[in-house]
């Protein structure tokens, strides 16, 4: 019978010290061992704290590639209805623009890793195209700015509608999501319209070539200010405010986008930021300052 006593007394002082073994691990958060048996332990608080508040956005992406249309090729900035990708505000080489590539890379890195996708003429129903194209490269930023052709048409009933603008522009989101799942995307705003026909109707050359075909939905009888021409040109303004509302409404559901925060549209272009072949794109000094409110956006810490 003392053996039996003191069987159950060591068995009773190992159940004892199990239980507390058992409080003692619940109390710290820790598991003894892995959901398969083994007895590697699980991540500390710290580690677990550190994983969760690491940075999404990263500052330093080591290649870009630019999506868009004709104000990304640069056009009418060197030479009268031509395209000149070299001062292009998001992957231009030249010292007069300092682009968002060079900025970020350095010129002789940009000049290896950073690609020009756009369009002139594109419209936002093109981009999932070019987005396609450009994902070939694996870039670790998408620069996005595009959206303006399809408020220049030839009549601001010709304008793509809110809803198609969406779908297209979700679209483009999603293929280059399948695509490049970690790349991050900066996305520009679309300029005020209303504000560079504003400035280039005082240009009598400008408003010839106007005449051309350049975004007559709101350039069109230029010095015209009758109610009719106020009001075609108002729908444009409008329409443009509601494209960058759904620039904003897309890129805020996908945690590795960003916008410029509506600073180009913001941005009060003047004759010195406007080419002066058109008096409606953006000039070299203008493309500089798409280039600055660029890098400012991606290299902000946040957004």
């Amino acid at each position: 019978m003392g053996r039996g006593t003191d069987r159950a007394t060591r068995y009773g002082r190992r159940r004892a010290c199990a239980a507390l073994a058992v409080l003692t691990a619940t109390a710290l958060g820790v598991a003894g061992c892995d959901a398969a048996g083994g007895g590697s332990p699980a991540p500390s608080a710290g580690a677990s704290k550190r994983a969760k508040t690491a940075p999404v956005w990263d500052t330093s992406p080591r290649s870009v590639a630019a999506v868009g249309d004709s104000i990304t090729r640069g056009f009418d900035a060197c030479a009268v209805l031509s395209d000149c990708p070299e001062v292009s505000w998001a992957t231009g080489s030249s010292a007069k623009v300092d682009s968002l590539a060079v900025r970020l890379l350095g010129k002789a890195e940009a000049a290896d890793r950073s690609w020009n996708y756009a369009v002139t003429g594109a419209r936002m129903a093109d981009l999932t195209g070019q987005v396609t194209r450009a994902a070939k490269r694996r870039p670790e930023l998408v620069a996005v700015m595009a959206g303006a052709n399809d408020a220049c048409r030839s009549s601001a009933s010709a304008m793509t509608p809110v809803a198609d603008f969406r779908a297209q522009f979700e679209e483009a989101m999603a293929t280059l999501r399948e695509k490049l799942p970690r790349a991050q995307v900066y996305v520009s705003s679309i300029p005020d319209l209303k504000r560079l026909w504003s400035q280039g109707r005082t240009s009598p050359l400008g408003k010839q070539v106007w005449k051309l075909g350049i975004c007559p939905s709101m350039l069109g009888d230029a010095d015209s200010l009758d109610a009719a021409a106020t009001s075609r040109r108002n729908a444009v303004r409008d329409r443009v405010a509601d494209y960058n509302e759904v620039l904003r409404e897309v890129c805020a559901k996908d945690r590795r986008c960003r916008t410029d925060d509506g600073a180009v549209h913001a941005y009060r272009f003047g004759t010195d930021q406007l080419s002066h072949w058109d008096w409606f794109h953006p000039s070299v000094d203008g493309q500089a300052r798409l280039a600055e409110i660029a890098y400012r956006a991606v290299t902000a810490k946040s957004s």
